[in-house]
């Protein structure tokens, strides 16, 4: 619950408080927090027809489901950077899946941007010497570093040979295999 609607409602309890007071009451403990024009609990069925269409229409906006009250809850919070794990929490959805199902699309900084981030590593592979090592040492590439220059794209740095199988088990058989 948020600091405003906290404020909200224990001034509507204060007030609650005062009216029943006046009247001689000395508690609102069975009162209701927002009970129908009778005094009974809302029928959740006359939610929108009673209540939410005439302030809509009277707003001048278009008509629209209670439901979907729920859904810019948990928009607004996944488009401010809050934890897909607390919007879960706060939606009581069985799993995060269902949280991202959802509202992963609307999840700040889910761009092709971040790809252009790999663009500004110092160094550069080439592809045909991808499986040689480096022979640069460590601390030549610290002084040119700290030089303020940048590493030639023509630099090589070490990359294991790599199966297309990421099963450790299968790739571990197949070199077996192969001896």
């Amino acid at each position: 619950m948020s600091k405003q609607l906290r404020a909200v409602l224990t001034a509507h309890k204060e007030s609650a408080l005062l009216r029943a007071f006046q009247l001689g009451k000395t508690s609102i403990a069975d009162a209701l927090v927002f009970p129908s024009e009778a005094g009974t609990p809302v029928c959740p069925d006359n939610i929108g027809p009673r209540y939410m269409e005439p302030e809509l229409e009277r707003a001048g906006l278009r008509k629209f489901r209670f439901h979907d009250l729920r859904h810019t809850f948990g928009s607004l919070l996944i488009q401010a950077g809050v934890s897909p794990a607390y919007v879960q929490k706060q939606m009581v959805h069985k799993s995060i899946q269902i949280t991202i199902d959802v509202y992963g699309h609307l999840i700040p900084g889910e761009n092709v941007a971040w790809i252009d981030t790999l663009d500004k590593t110092p160094q550069k592979v080439r592809a045909t010497d991808a499986h040689q090592p480096h022979t640069q040492s460590r601390e030549s590439e610290e002084e040119i570093l700290k030089a303020g220059q940048s590493i030639e794209a023509e630099e090589v740095i070490w990359l294991p040979p790599r199966d297309s199988n990421p099963d450790m088990l299968i790739q571990r058989q197949m070199s077996q295999a192969s001896l």
